[in-house]
């Protein structure tokens, strides 16, 4: 059975927490940032885990995880 390929740009953006579940960083931190709201800047600190909905397409682009 030949092995898989994970998607470059997936493996580059999320990680693999210890229990399975996938993190990734949060958008728009970039640049521009006098315009985003002193909250959202806070909020935006940091990882989130990704939602369930959207985990079982990201499982197929990374398939070792």
């Amino acid at each position: 059975m030949p092995k898989l390929k994970t998607k470059s740009g997936a493996k580059k953006r999320f990680r693999f927490t210890a229990t399975g579940k996938l993190k990734a960083n949060y958008a728009y931190k970039r640049h521009m940032l006098r315009r985003r709201s002193q909250k959202m800047k806070r909020k935006a600190r940091g990882t989130f885990v990704i939602d369930p909905s959207d985990f079982k397409i990201l499982k197929v682009f990374m398939p070792y995880g």
